[in-house]
């Protein structure tokens, strides 16, 4: 739509069209990406899901990746809440933390939001950073399992699975924001739900 409008703006020339319709389009569009986070338009333009299944196999059969920091991040958060769910339970885990990447209710990146907590008591956000034990990898196929999926979490896939989830448990716990927050999806062992939308007050 929004290149649609430009091409038109093009043909009609700047300085004719300051109050047309299409100027009021253009400014409905910027308006609308503007409060897009930046990570999320980026997605936009690469999604690269075509053939994504959710299944060990199709996982397998990708090449092997890495990546840097952020990557790093979001594998080891993958490899520590969830190698032992399915290939679905994994994206599931992923869209979580990607959601919260965009939601200005947490940090903006990867690391930012899985380490957000750390050091503190009961502040932690992911058990594993602060359940006292040293983050070993011990099982290297399954790291490179969740980190294909990272590769692709970070690359723009579609969201799907846990309609815009920003938290998630175990069937084994019952948290006390569990109550008031929407429940989205059940998959595997984990419940996922979506924060309530804070209405600001003047």
């Amino acid at each position: 739509m929004l290149r649609f409008a430009m091409v038109i703006l093009v043909a009609l020339g700047g300085a004719a069209m300051a109050d047309t319709p299409v100027q009021k389009l253009m400014d409905e569009e910027k308006r609308a990406l503007s409060s897009i986070s930046q990570n999320r338009l980026m997605s936009y333009l690469r999604r690269p899901e075509v053939g994504l299944t959710y299944s060990r196999d199709w996982l397998d059969a990708q090449p092997v990746v890495a990546g840097g920091p952020q990557w790093e991040c979001l594998s080891e958060a993958l490899y520590f809440e969830a190698r032992g769910e399915t290939v679905k339970g994994q994206f599931a885990v992923a869209e979580v933390i990607m959601n919260r990447v965009d939601s200005a209710e947490f940090p903006n990146s990867i690391c930012g939001v899985v380490n957000q907590g750390t050091g503190r008591k009961y502040q932690c956000q992911f058990t594993y950073t602060c359940d006292g034990h040293k983050e070993v990898i011990a099982e290297p196929r399954a790291y490179a399992r969740v980190g294909k999926v990272a590769h692709m979490m970070m690359r723009g896939v579609t969201r799907p699975l846990t309609e815009g989830a920003t938290h998630y448990h175990t069937r084994a716990v019952s948290p006390r924001w569990a109550r008031v927050f929407p429940r989205t999806a059940t998959i595997g062992v984990h419940h996922f739900y979506k924060m309530p939308t804070r209405v600001s007050q003047n």
